[in-house]
């Protein structure tokens, strides 16, 4: 096995660009810091991992990530206190499966030192984009693409592996009306579903772009095999609220294990909210929204953290879902129990919070 002993090379920008940076109006994933962690994987290592000045790069039209579409992502966040305290959330969590989405894409696993050296370093060379404030955070993108110049059919022999950070402001968002999926499919059983997988995304633009012409701003994907499950709402997973009780798709093949879904599980559990994790019927989510015991739906996931459901539509059955009083809202009790954890608020008894200390 090999052993990664290289320290990572900083080049440092000369000049800044963060004075032209309006933070109170910042469009979600378009504007970007001031440098980025780089590393390359060739001669059958990773090696070479340096912190640059964000910039455009060079690679081939016939880089094998444009034709084959090797390439997996992580979405992550720092979070600062009004002290100046910069903490990650689970971010382990994020290293793990970034290898796992990329075992299953053929991709080398990145090896985990130079993985948080390389975040932790960039982090605080861009220390001033991590506005404090809740809900203001620094969006962190690892990623890594295949870029061998080949157009075989095969796996790639190079890659390039990096990190990105976009400054992100308060997530205000509204409830949102999705469109229950009866056609298309997030993914399948022996899938890539559970990895997070570039092509996962771009095929779901499509179907999501005839459900927004429909009035919806999102769907909830069935199972592909019969369409009578529920299983993830747009790029999120989702709970559903029947009386008192969550309920949440198992992850598998088809479904992505999200950070903040297990973390809600967790949450429950601790705050004595019973949370079954099982398969999920249309019919039952549908029944439960006719005799009026369907209180809540909600995706989670990093961006939003928690995204309320207002509405879903099924087989032309269109279900409003009743607003239900701030103070027993699951889905605004979930958010602000995460939120003070992420932002070193309240007790974390779990050890969810990781802290990057300055160098």
């Amino acid at each position: 096995m090999a052993i990664y002993k290289e320290k990572i090379s900083v080049e440092e920008s000369k000049t800044s660009k963060i004075e032209q940076v309006d933070f109170s109006k910042l469009d979600f994933g378009r504007v970007f810091t001031d440098h980025m962690f780089v590393c390359d994987y060739k001669s059958g290592k990773w090696q070479t991992p340096k912190i640059t000045p964000y910039q455009a790069m060079t690679i081939e039209p016939s880089a094998r990530v444009f034709h084959y579409g090797q390439a997996v992502f992580e979405g992550m966040k720092a979070y600062k206190t009004d002290e100046g305290r910069v903490f990650l959330f689970r971010p382990k969590q994020n290293f793990e499966r970034i290898n796992k989405s990329a075992e299953r894409m053929a991709i080398p696993a990145f090896p985990e030192n130079y993985f948080f050296e390389g975040l932790e370093t960039l982090l605080n060379l861009d220390n001033d984009w991590i506005m404090p404030g809740i809900g203001n955070s620094l969006y962190i993108r690892p990623f890594v693409i295949a870029t061998e110049p080949a157009i075989s059919a095969s796996p790639a022999n190079t890659y390039r592996f990096m990190i990105l950070c976009s400054p992100a402001q308060s997530y205000y968002n509204t409830p949102v009306r999705v469109l229950v999926a009866e056609q298309y499919s997030r993914s399948a059983n022996g899938g890539v579903g559970a990895a997070k997988a570039a092509g996962n995304y771009a095929a779901q633009f499509y179907p999501t772009s005839l459900a927004q012409k429909e009035g919806f701003q999102q769907i909830i994907w069935t199972d592909a095999d019969t369409h009578s499950f529920m299983e993830e709402a747009g790029t999120m997973n989702v709970f559903f609220r029947v009386n008192d009780t969550l309920l949440t798709a198992p992850v598998s093949d088809r479904i992505l294990d999200g950070i903040t879904r297990k973390s809600i599980i967790q949450l429950a559990e601790d705050l004595g909210i019973t949370c079954e994790v099982r398969q999920v019927k249309v019919e039952e989510i549908k029944n439960a929204a006719r005799d009026g015991s369907l209180k809540e739906i909600f995706g989670a996931g990093t961006a939003a953290v928690i995204s309320e459901i207002s509405a879903f539509q099924h087989k032309d059955e269109l279900f409003e879902i009743a607003d239900i009083d701030s103070d027993n809202s699951y889905a605004k009790l979930f958010k602000k129990t995460l939120m003070n954890i992420q932002y070193n608020i309240s007790e974390d008894v779990h050890g969810w919070r990781y802290e990057v200390k300055p160098k």
